[in-house]
């Protein structure tokens, strides 16, 4: 089988931008990613989860929308809460809900 060993910089050139920046973008884009099986995120997180800033996650949390939890002493959203919010808005006939022709 043919192996093809490229270094950072080899790709980073053939896409045309620094090293440094390829780095910082697979850095960030690692640092998105939520764990699927975590029982409780971060307020970031589960506005990821939901694609939302975590401005707006807050003022659900704050609107009493999606409850919280302490885990010690932090704040964490439990993720089926983020699960059950979804299907209340899907319930409601201000929630747009997207219908794929056939």
């Amino acid at each position: 089988m043919l192996q093809i060993c490229l270094t950072a910089a080899d790709i980073a050139e053939a896409l045309g931008v620094t090293e440094s920046q390829l780095r910082r973008a697979l850095s960030a884009a690692n640092a998105e990613r939520v764990d699927s099986t975590l029982v409780a995120l971060t307020v970031a997180e589960a506005g990821r989860r939901l694609g939302i800033g975590r401005t707006s996650m807050y003022g659900l949390i704050a609107a009493g929308e999606i409850p919280t939890i302490l885990v010690g002493s932090v704040r964490r959203v439990p993720a089926a809460a983020l699960d059950q919010y979804v299907s209340a808005r899907l319930g409601t006939s201000d929630a747009p809900v997207l219908r794929v022709a056939a």
